[in-house]
C-alpha cells in the first residue's frame, strides 16, 4: 500500500492546525480591551451626558455606548491594578480610546502620570444600578476622612461586597472631608447598617 494517501492526510491536518492557530480567540462576554485616558479639573462641576454633575473625585467614567449606571471593572494591563467605575458620561471622543476615567479612578489605576494606559473592561452585572424606584434613598455613612486616599481605601474594601459605595466631598469651616457612604433604601437600611457594624465600621444612617 502506498504511503502517499497517509502523507496527504497528515499534510492537510497540519495546514488545518496552522489555520486554527491564526484565528482570533473568542472574547469573553462583556469584555473590551483598549486604551483608557482620563479627565479631571477642567470638567469638574460640569454636567455630564447623564445630567449628573461631574465630580472628578468620584469613581466614574465616560463610555461611548454602555448604558448609564453600568458598573465596570477596569484593569490596567501594565500594572494589574483594578478599580470599579460607574458609567455616567459619554466619550472618549479621541480615536483609538475606549474609556475616559475620572481623576480618582485614573489615580488608583496609575494612569494620571502617563495620561493613557491599555486596559481591560469587564461589565459587572451584579453592580448594575437599579432603575427608578418610588422608595426614598438613604445612606449609611461609615467614615469621614481628611485624607482622600484613606477614604478610597475604605471604598475599595467595601465595594467587594457592598454595591453602591461612594465617596463624597464635604467642606466645613475646619477643612474638607471625604465621606464614605453606602446607598440603601428605607426598608433595608437597618439590615445594611447591622452588617457594616458587624464588620467593625462606625455607622451613621443619613436621610437626605
Amino acid at each position: 500500500m502506498s504511503d502517499r494517501p497517509a502523507a496527504a492526510v497528515a499534510a492537510a491536518l497540519l495546514l488545518l492546525a496552522a489555520a486554527c492557530a491564526r484565528m482570533p480567540r473568542p472574547r469573553g462576554e462583556g469584555i473590551e480591551t483598549g486604551v483608557a485616558s482620563w479627565y479631571g479639573p477642567e470638567f469638574h462641576g460640569r454636567a455630564t451626558s447623564s445630567r449628573e454633575v461631574f465630580d472628578m473625585n468620584d469613581m466614574t467614567a465616560a463610555h461611548r455606548s454602555l448604558p448609564f449606571g453600568t458598573y465596570l471593572m477596569v484593569t490596567n494591563l501594565a500594572n494589574e491594578r483594578s478599580a470599579v467605575v460607574r458609567v455616567n458620561d459619554r466619550g472618549p471622543f479621541v480615536r483609538g480610546r475606549i474609556i475616559d476615567l475620572s481623576y480618582a479612578a485614573a489615580r488608583i489605576l496609575g494612569v494620571v502620570g502617563p495620561g493613557t494606559a491599555r486596559v481591560r473592561l469587564e461589565i459587572l452585572k451584579g453592580f448594575k444600578a437599579p432603575g427608578p424606584s418610588s422608595r426614598a434613598a438613604v445612606w449609611v455613612q461609615v467614615g469621614a476622612f481628611s485624607v482622600q486616599e484613606n477614604a478610597y481605601a475604605i471604598k475599595r474594601r467595601l465595594e467587594k461586597t457592598f454595591p453602591g459605595v461612594v465617596v463624597s466631598r464635604f467642606r466645613t469651616d475646619k477643612g474638607t472631608y471625604f465621606r464614605v457612604r453606602v446607598k440603601s433604601v428605607e426598608d433595608e437600611v437597618k439590615l445594611l447598617a447591622q452588617r457594616l457594624a458587624a464588620e467593625g465600621h462606625p455607622v451613621i444612617i443619613i436621610r437626605e
